[in-house]
């Protein structure tokens, strides 16, 4: 079986961590800090907060934000669950935006109708969270604009576009958003066993996560509230969580993070050479907006016009022929979890038709040439049956 997506470890990332596991500290040690300046000297932002993952991240990012019962958050469908669940974590409801029909991220034509029937409403919501699909970069420009308009605060789901640039800005910088978010999981461009990151340009929203992630406990002497306290002294300021990262897992992102540049362009190479041999088959590929570069932590393909019989029948005629096919994503809304909300069909009809007709192709550094040969033969051959 080809898989979709797999880590790529090598000796020095073994050697890393080798010497974390032989040093002094193992967990809230020196390690972790080198690594948010890895990360924020990558991308431009003035701090970095790592977390045991980019789900704890989005958590502790929406709870610095302010967000609690009765607030409002919005994302998209096609993205991994947590996207929308940090929302609920923190007690606020939950909506989504409808996507793109090419880019397959936030569409903004979508997202401003839907701001402007809430204005009338009377109900804006607290945080939108646009996700960077497959690695590529959102139109975050635009979408901070309108948040100047209506108010919104903006949190990056930037889980998929470590090492991506829009228009020679590095995703993660900040310049366009309040909180952005890595994940580090491993089919992800680098990753850290388990893990994710939150950036900022704010240091004062920086303090309330870095607390959150550790129980809401401080010992900075600027942020106590007792006078001349003794030396072991500390305090719990907020209600926090157990979210660390620790040294033994920073210390493979740091590893991993030498190697950015290299996973990036390899990502790109195969990409390119998918685009060139499949253009000819019945698929919409992967549309990359001008200005940007993806990190193409996914290769999607989608059908054209697929109903969901189709679909599974060339879904499961992929596996059975060892091509280890996945779909990015069954649309949020239409989750168990999410019905039992309110949620049904008809709320995002483009996303709801992606997730009838999406496929995700193998697509990971290591992938050989013959390997990815052996993916569009097979895909060639289903789709000609």
């Amino acid at each position: 079986m080809i898989p979709y997506g797999r880590q790529d470890i090598t000796q020095a990332d073994i050697d890393a961590v080798a010497a974390v596991l032989r040093s002094d500290f193992i967990t809230q040690g020196p390690t972790i800090p080198q690594f948010e300046q890895v990360v924020t000297a990558r991308t431009g932002a003035a701090h970095g907060i790592a977390a045991n993952s980019a789900t704890s991240a989005l958590h502790i990012a929406c709870a610095a934000l302010g967000l609690g019962p009765g607030d409002l958050l919005w994302t998209v469908p096609n993205t991994f669950v947590a996207s929308a669940n940090c929302g609920r974590y923190c007690g606020a409801d939950v909506d989504f935006v409808d996507i793109d029909p090419d880019t397959w991220n936030l569409s903004l034509p979508a997202l401003r109708d839907k701001l402007v029937a809430a204005r009338r409403a009377g109900r804006l919501p607290d945080i939108v969270v646009p996700v960077h699909f497959g690695g590529q970069p959102t139109e975050q420009e635009a979408i901070w604009d309108l948040a100047q308009e209506f108010g919104f605060k903006v949190l990056e789901d930037a889980s998929h576009s470590i090492g991506a640039t829009r228009n020679g800005e590095p995703v993660g910088s900040c310049r366009w958003s309040h909180v952005a978010v890595f994940s580090f999981h491993p089919v992800k461009i680098v990753t850290t066993a388990e893990g994710g990151m939150a950036l900022t340009n704010d240091a004062e929203l920086a303090e309330r996560m870095r607390m959150l992630r550790t129980h809401g406990v401080t010992r900075a002497a600027s942020r106590l509230t007792r006078a001349d306290p003794p030396s072991w002294y500390y305090e719990q300021q907020l209600l926090g969580f157990n979210y660390r990262m620790t040294d033994v897992h920073a210390a493979l992102g740091i590893s991993q993070l030498a190697r950015l540049s290299a996973h990036v362009e390899r990502r790109n190479a195969l990409a390119r050479r998918y685009d060139a041999t499949l253009s000819g088959l019945p698929l919409q590929l992967p549309r990359v907006l001008p200005g940007n570069r993806s990190a193409f932590h996914l290769y999607v393909v989608r059908l054209r016009q697929a109903d969901a019989d189709r679909h599974r029948r060339v879904f499961d005629a992929l596996r059975r022929a060892g091509i280890g096919v996945n779909l990015h994503y069954y649309p949020v809304h239409l989750q168990p979890y999410y019905r039992a909300l309110g949620f049904a069909e008809g709320r995002c009809p483009e996303a709801e038709s992606y997730g009838r007709e999406a496929i995700t192709l193998p697509l990971y550094f290591a992938l050989r040439e013959a390997e990815q040969d052996a993916v569009i033969e097979a895909l060639g051959r289903t789709l000609a049956d």
